[in-house]
C-alpha cells in the first residue's frame, strides 16, 4: 500500500514538473519565433530595438539654427522612427541657459547631444566628455574648442558638421558687387569665438582686394544698433560673418543700415534676408540634416565621435536680398538668386 501510494505521488509530482517544462519552453519560443499551425513558414520575431534619448541644445531662435535643427530631427527620426525620443531646449541666446540645459541633459543620461551654435557646443563640452556630442552650425571646431593643433578630428566625444562657407569667395563676392568702395566694415559679437576667426580670415583677403577693413564689435543685442550706427558713419560697406547675435537681431541692424544707405554682404541667408544684399550661402537644413545622419551612425552602428571627421555643407549658393538691393540701388551679376520672400 504505502509503495502504491509513493508511486501515485511521484507520479503526479513527474506530471507538474512536465507541464512547468512545457510552459517555460513555450514562453521561450514565443520570444524567438511564432509558428503558423496551417502554414510550413517560421517567421522570427525581432526583440524590441533600442529607444534612444536625443538632447538638441539650440543656442539662439533664428531661421538659420532653426533650419539646421528642424534637418537633424528629420534625418534621424527617418533613420530611427519611433526608437529615437529627440528633446529640443532653446537657451534664447544665453551661454548661461546653455550651462544649465547641458547639465540637465547630462543628468537626464541622454545617449547624444546634438549642440547647435558654438556656445551651445561649449557648454555641451563643459558638461560631459563621456556622452557622444554632435555640434552643428559651428563654423571652426578648433577655434570652438580651443584646440591649436587642428587635424580634422577632435580626439574627444565630439565631432559634427561645419557651416563654415569659403571665406576666400565671400571676399571676391564682395568685390565682384563693390569694386569700387574703399572701406569695409566688419560686424559681429565679441562673444562668438566663431565669429572673430571669421572677421580674421576674411579680413586678409579683402585686404588683397585693397580694401581699407575696419572691425565693429557689440558685446551682446543692447549696444547692436550703437555700434552699427558707428559702422555706417565710417565705412562704405558692411560685412556681417555667420553671427547668432548678429542673425537675431538684424531688424535693429536693418533700421540703422538701409536708411544711412550702406549695403551688407552676410555670411549666411537667415542675416541676409534680414538685412543684407547678398550672400555666399549654405542650406541649414542641409547642414543639419548630415549631423543627423551622424548621429544615427553613432548611435546605432557605433561611430566614434573621436574619429569622425568634421563634415560640410555639400555646396553653397550666391543669393541676394531682392528688396534691399532696390532700395540701395545694387546690381548684383548673373547667377545670383533672390531669396524666397
Amino acid at each position: 500500500m504505502k509503495k502504491r501510494l509513493f508511486s501515485l505521488v511521484l507520479a503526479s509530482v513527474m506530471a507538474l514538473s512536465m507541464v512547468a517544462c512545457g510552459s517555460g519552453a513555450a514562453s521561450e519560443t514565443d520570444a524567438t519565433a511564432t509558428v503558423d499551425e496551417n502554414s510550413t513558414e517560421t517567421t522570427t520575431a525581432s526583440a524590441d530595438a533600442t529607444v534612444y534619448n536625443v538632447g538638441v541644445l539650440q543656442l539662439v531662435e533664428h531661421p538659420a539654427l532653426d533650419a539646421a535643427t528642424q534637418g537633424f530631427q528629420d534625418a534621424l527620426k527617418e533613420k530611427l522612427g519611433d526608437n529615437v525620443n529627440i528633446t529640443v531646449q532653446n537657451a534664447s541666446g544665453d551661454s548661461a541657459t546653455c550651462a544649465t540645459i547641458a547639465n540637465q541633459y547630462v543628468s537626464e543620461g541622454v545617449d547624444l547631444i546634438m549642440a547647435n551654435a558654438t556656445a551651445a557646443l561649449q557648454s555641451a563640452c563643459a558638461a560631459t566628455n563621456t556622452i557622444p556630442v554632435l555640434g552643428t552650425s559651428i563654423t571652426d571646431y578648433g577655434t570652438a574648442l580651443s584646440m591649436s593643433e587642428w587635424t580634422g578630428t577632435t580626439g574627444i566625444n565630439v565631432s559634427g558638421t561645419s557651416d563654415l562657407a569659403p571665406l576666400d569667395k565671400q571676399a571676391e563676392m564682395l568685390n565682384e558687387i563693390f569694386p569700387d568702395v574703399k572701406t569695409v566694415g566688419i560686424l559681429y559679437c565679441t562673444a562668438e569665438a566663431n565669429s572673430k576667426y571669421q572677421a580674421d580670415v576674411i579680413t586678409g583677403y579683402l585686404s588683397d582686394y585693397g580694401y581699407e577693413v575696419k572691425e565693429f564689435t557689440f558685446n551682446d543685442t543692447n549696444d547692436v544698433a550703437s555700434v552699427t550706427t558707428s559702422a555706417c558713419s565710417e565705412c562704405e560697406v558692411l560685412y556681417i560673418p555667420t553671427d547668432n547675435t548678429a542673425a537675431s537681431c538684424t531688424e535693429a541692424i536693418q533700421n540703422v543700415a538701409l536708411p544711412a544707405g550702406i549695403p551688407i554682404i552676410a555670411g549666411e541667408e537667415g542675416i541676409c534676408s534680414g538685412c543684407g544684399v547678398a550672400t555666399l550661402s549654405i542650406s541649414y537644413y542641409d547642414l543639419g540634416y548630415e549631423t543627423g545622419l551622424m548621429a544615427y551612425e553613432v548611435l546605432a552602428e557605433g561611430a566614434d565621435p573621436a574619429t569622425m571627421d568634421i563634415r560640410f555643407a555639400p555646396a553653397v549658393t550666391k543669393k541676394y536680398n531682392a528688396a534691399n538691393c532696390d532700395e540701395l540701388a545694387v546690381t548684383v551679376p548673373d547667377g545670383y538668386e533672390a531669396i524666397a520672400e
